[in-house]
């Protein structure tokens, strides 16, 4: 496990010390691909508009995860948000302005450099009721019922052990709080040789579990109202089927 928590960090603290080089270098899984060279494409830029990007000073050409999170929260004026695995910030920032007035957004990194990427995307934005915490999703530096919502974009695949994230989220949420992700699922099992690959775990694929599995750790931990919507698929070649998805769950 701590192998693939090496390699994770190492891979996104490689992309944000580009970002801070070349802004519109592609952030977490987005860009060509959400995976790695062996992937098929899957787009993320295209959802998100080039008004809300524009709203927070961050090039409509840089795209981040799998999808876009912060239109699935259907967030509002008050709340408290929490993205896991916040990279370079954009959800963060984007979450903070739909909860204005009144809300706060919270975003979780457990690399230094994306860390740095991220305030600094802050600091452009001009955006005050964002904060940004060193942390792993695995253990949130948050106290018990602090958030309404969390989000999260292309991260939590990225974790070994599931059950232990999905608790944690559970555990930081507000009784009736909403959990509302764009993540990657399994359409099939992947291949053994997949599973054991760092730059396959490090690039958004070899963590990839199947959709049933995911319900299931999700119901395990206590959540409700758990659905599961694909929206993009492909096969890759020696590894498997996967798709991107949006999750959507509630904390009874």
């Amino acid at each position: 496990m701590s192998e693939i928590i090496d390699a994770v960090r190492a891979r996104y603290a490689d992309k944000a010390l580009q970002m801070a080089k070349t802004p519109t270098a592609d952030a977490c899984c987005g860009g060509a691909s959400c995976a790695t060279d062996e992937g098929s494409a899957i787009d993320s830029g295209n959802a998100y508009g080039a008004d809300e990007l524009k709203a927070v000073g961050i090039d409509p050409a840089a795209s981040l995860g799998c999808g876009n999170p912060t239109l699935l929260a259907d967030l509002h004026p008050g709340e408290t948000v929490l993205d896991l695995g916040s990279g370079a910030g954009l959800d963060v920032l984007l979450s903070a302005r739909r909860v204005s007035p009144g809300g706060h957004a919270y975003g979780v990194d457990m690399t230094d450099e994306m860390l740095a990427v991220a305030r600094a995307n802050q600091q452009k934005a001009k955006v005050g009721n964002a904060t940004f915490l060193k942390g792993t999703i695995e253990a949130v530096p948050l106290p018990d019922a602090s958030v309404d919502v969390i989000i999260s974009n292309c991260v939590i695949n990225l974790a070994a052990d599931k059950a232990v994230v999905l608790r944690e989220a559970y555990r930081v949420l507000r009784p009736g709080g909403r959990f509302a992700i764009a993540d990657m699922v399994a359409l099939e099992e992947l291949t053994s040789e997949a599973k054991q690959r760092l730059d396959l775990w490090a690039g958004c694929i070899a963590g990839t579990i199947p959709r049933e599995a995911y319900v299931g750790e999700l119901v395990g931990a206590g959540f409700v109202d758990v659905g599961i919507e694909t929206t993009r698929e492909m096969g890759l070649p020696g590894v498997g089927k996967i798709a991107s998805a949006y999750i959507r769950a509630r904390k009874p």
